[in-house]
């Protein structure tokens, strides 16, 4: 009884979600396959066109459909990525030339699009966080990272450009290992990090970068890397597709 009160009293386009995403976790619509359109939805439910939209929508920006001008709105055959916040970042894998995603990529197809490699004026907070003046030289590595189709991710790392001058960092290629060896090997390996993390909407150049659907977040993650003594040798600001991640800490208590 309490149950069906709660039932009536939901939003009708909340009920056509609801029931869209039992469908689709039970395996009646699979991966590729077309969703009820906006006027399937309004005959099955008796609602408004608006009312349909709005639940295809919600969909949308939960990343679980895809909207295909002309043709429907389609189940997303894309895989969530689930970012392993810990794993990822152990000295194991990029200790050994592996690099930070590969806890996270599972074998996927992983292309990283380099947008620069720049020496720029430190803007002041980066400059604080580093520890040098601002306006100092800083080395700005900007990437962008695509898997298995998909842009998922901007990235952009800052460094002390006095600390990583002469390494392959201030390359295109940074080599086996990524920025974290080449650290390593100027004495200034990373022993602790940490993640701030929030979410906001996008600006219109990231969302033209990850070619995000219309009303999709961004999840942002700064990450500071630390070397022995407290220094900080990076800071990594990064824009995440919030429809394609799962965040995942697994830690002892």
């Amino acid at each position: 009884m309490g149950s069906q009160g709660a039932d009536r009293r939901q939003p009708k386009y909340q009920r056509i979600v609801a029931e869209l995403k039992a469908a689709i976790e039970a395996g009646e619509y699979g991966p590729g396959d077309r969703l009820p359109g906006e006027n399937d939805l309004m005959a099955t439910y008796a609602v408004a066109r608006m009312t349909a939209r709005q639940a295809l929508g919600v969909l949308q920006s939960e990343g679980l459909v895809e909207a295909r001008k002309g043709s429907g709105v389609f189940v997303r055959e894309f895989r969530p990525i689930r970012r392993r916040g810990v794993q990822r970042l152990s000295s194991t894998l990029w200790g050994m030339g592996q690099s930070v995603w590969a806890a996270d990529t599972e074998g996927r197809d992983l292309v990283v699009d380099l947008i620069s490699v720049t020496e720029e004026a430190a803007p002041d907070g980066i400059a604080r966080v580093l520890g040098i003046p601002e306006g100092a030289p800083v080395c700005v590595r900007r990437r962008r990272f695509v898997l298995d189709g998909r842009p998922v991710l901007l990235a952009t790392s800052y460094l002390d450009a006095e600390l990583v001058a002469g390494t392959t960092i201030t390359q295109a290629d940074t080599g086996p290992g990524g920025i974290y060896a080449r650290l390593d090997e100027v004495g200034s390996k990373p022993v602790r990090f940490r993640e701030e993390i929030r979410s906001r909407m996008p600006s219109a150049e990231e969302s033209d970068r990850l070619g995000l659907a219309l009303g999709t977040p961004v999840v942002l993650i700064c990450r500071t890397a630390f070397a022995e003594r407290g220094r900080v040798v990076e800071v990594n600001e990064m824009v995440l597709d919030a429809s394609a991640y799962i965040l995942e800490y697994d830690f002892d208590a």
